[in-house]
């Protein structure tokens, strides 16, 4: 089966959602009607309250003893992306301002995503309960890791970053939310399975709106005007390298300790994605009202379609490899 992994209208909705942020930036921005700063906090503790509910321990529990494989995505996540990261921010030195150079780091520093990676993995044949539990560990481990990786970003450019507060406000409004979910999950499971569609249509709607958020700022501070197109070339050929150099990377360490293909899928797709879903609302928290949170964010709104148009066509790819085989195609050794 052929899984379809195009723009969809979440796409078309990021673009949209600039798009009206550059027309309308009032109401979005701070002191406006919409009241961003309190609309910000309450859309990512939905998003991560329903990110609980539908969160189940119990699909991860097949894939908890796959170490080799844990090591490969978690390693390509935290590592491997911040590092290749900082290399290609050297090499473009004082070409890249400095809100995008902080923006693609983040990209970086990000978990991987949960549904896409899992999707992927399962129609291009590979590990699902593995990349469940890849997935879902990342995305747990980010919510630490990543203000890490930014506050130590942020101080090695001479800016300072609240570290406490940070942590705090991301254990208040994303922690708490997803374990009242989960804690709430054997009251709301069945309705949360029974409206899976619609719980994601909220979700998605609710990222829309905080990337709407995020923009007007931007726009009504003059910093896009200031900036023209070279951001978004500069951040597409940064992402499409990026992208290569992270599945060139998954790929020779998978193979390097002897995965078996079905790993070898689940860490080239877990390992080389960024989650969009839990980026916007990190962003919001972590930089809060910062006038280039716009640009900050491009880089994550641009990574995120190229992620998933390049790995629909491997998992495609793959998957009709199994089927013309019978048995589960291996991953190539180079991405």
């Amino acid at each position: 089966m052929a899984v379809r992994r195009g723009l969809d209208w979440f796409t078309a909705g990021m673009a949209i959602a600039v798009a009206l942020a550059w027309l309308f930036p009032d109401p979005g921005a701070p002191g406006g009607f919409l009241h961003p700063e309190l609309l910000t906090k309450l859309g990512v503790a939905l998003i991560f309250f329903l990110h609980g509910v539908s969160l189940s321990f119990d699909a991860l529990k097949a894939g908890t003893l796959r170490w080799p494989l844990h090591l490969v995505v978690q390693g390509c996540t935290f590592l491997v992306f911040p590092l290749l990261g900082l290399a290609l921010l050297w090499l473009a030195g004082d070409r890249v301002a400095p809100d995008l150079r902080l923006g693609f780091f983040f990209l970086c520093a990000l978990p991987s995503t949960v549904s896409s990676s899992v999707a992927l993995t399962a129609a291009a044949r590979g590990n699902v309960p593995a990349a469940v539990f890849n997935a879902t560990l990342s995305s747990l481990v980010g919510v630490f890791v990543t203000p890490l990786w930014v506050g130590w970003m942020l101080e090695s450019g001479g800016a300072t970053m609240p570290m406490g507060e940070v942590v705090l406000d991301l254990v208040r409004w994303l922690v708490l939310p997803l374990v009242a979910g989960q804690l709430l999950r054997p009251l709301l499971g069945g309705w949360a399975a029974r409206h899976k569609r619609r719980i994601g249509v909220v979700d998605r709607l609710t990222i829309l709106l905080l990337v709407y958020t995020s923009f007007c700022d931007s726009v009504q501070r003059g910093v896009w005007s200031a900036s023209g197109l070279a951001p978004v070339l500069m951040t597409i050929a940064g992402s499409l390298v990026l992208f290569a150099l992270v599945m060139g990377a998954a790929a020779l360490a998978s193979n390097a300790l002897g995965l078996a293909p079905p790993d070898r899928i689940a860490a080239l797709f877990c390992g080389s994605k960024k989650t969009l879903a839990s980026g916007v609302p990190m962003a919001q928290l972590i930089f809060g009202a910062r006038p280039g949170l716009g640009l900050i964010l491009l880089p994550i709104m641009i990574y995120h379609p190229l992620q998933l148009l390049i790995c629909g066509a491997l998992a495609n790819r793959w998957a009709r490899r199994s089927d013309e085989s019978g048995t589960l195609a291996p991953a190539p050794h180079s991405a």
